[in-house]
């Protein structure tokens, strides 16, 4: 089986369910999963893999919050949760990423690591502070773009409505071209996208808030095709699940 690197953990996300949802799909799908809940266990793992001393990891999925927390509103958490992600760390995972591997980038995925340049160019987006926002958790009519049409990801996938959060006015790298997306207040919202950086392949799914989304019909099976797509799976396997199934 696959081996699977699975970042979890952060405030304000019910981490712990969502996570038990992404690793019973990785499983289901062929991965081997490993759920870590610090960064450095993440990266000591893949260092592992790239100095030869462990089985080679074939999918990093960040299902996570995990930030420096400089902000006053979190002041009371930084002690326990704050996490400063040394330059020499962010260059393991991304060696890791563009050697080949996959990385699944899930929901808060985006504010991780405060937007350092590495992480920005992997996921192909990072919140910034002070302009990104969203508006409540609520229904979030999802929309297949023309090139999503296309894509192994959601190709046969008919909108849908689920129960999340859009990221609005992200920091987004050129070229982005979404398979997903909604419109709000008049703007088209991108949702996901799925971009081969070096020899890896990165998905970035910007969905996912809570349990509710993780397990939509629609939104499992955009997943499943994710974490197949990224992780190098056969297409003929679970990358292509039938959007009616």
């Amino acid at each position: 089986m696959s081996r699977h690197l699975l970042l979890s953990g952060g405030p304000a996300h019910p981490f712990d369910a969502t996570t038990r949802s992404l690793s019973d799909l990785a499983d289901a799908a062929g991965f081997e999963t490993e759920v870590v809940t610090e960064p450095t266990d993440a990266v000591t793992a893949l260092r592992a893999v790239e100095e030869g001393e462990a089985d080679p990891v074939a999918l990093l999925t960040v299902n996570a919050l995990r930030w420096r927390m400089t902000q006053d509103r979190y002041a009371d958490r930084r002690g326990d949760l704050a996490v400063d992600l040394a330059p020499d760390d962010l260059a393991v995972i991304d060696r890791f990423v563009r050697r080949g591997g996959g990385l699944l980038a899930v929901h808060t995925a985006v504010i991780c690591f405060d937007a350092a340049s590495a992480w920005h160019a992997l996921c192909g987006a990072s919140w910034r502070w002070d302009r990104s926002t969203h508006p409540p958790v609520g229904p979030v009519e999802v929309e297949v773009t023309e090139a999503g049409r296309d894509h192994v990801l959601t190709e046969g996938l008919a909108p849908f409505v689920v129960e999340d959060e859009a990221y609005r006015d992200l920091d987004e790298i050129s070229g982005l071209v979404p398979l997903l997306a909604t419109t709000h207040e008049g703007r088209r919202v991108p949702l996901l996208w799925a971009r081969n950086v070096g020899d890896g392949r990165v998905a970035t799914d910007l969905l996912g808030h809570g349990p509710a989304s993780v397990t939509h019909p629609s939104h499992r099976i955009v997943l499943t095709r994710a974490l197949a797509w990224a992780g190098g799976l056969p297409a003929s396997g679970p990358a292509r699940l039938r959007a009616s199934s």
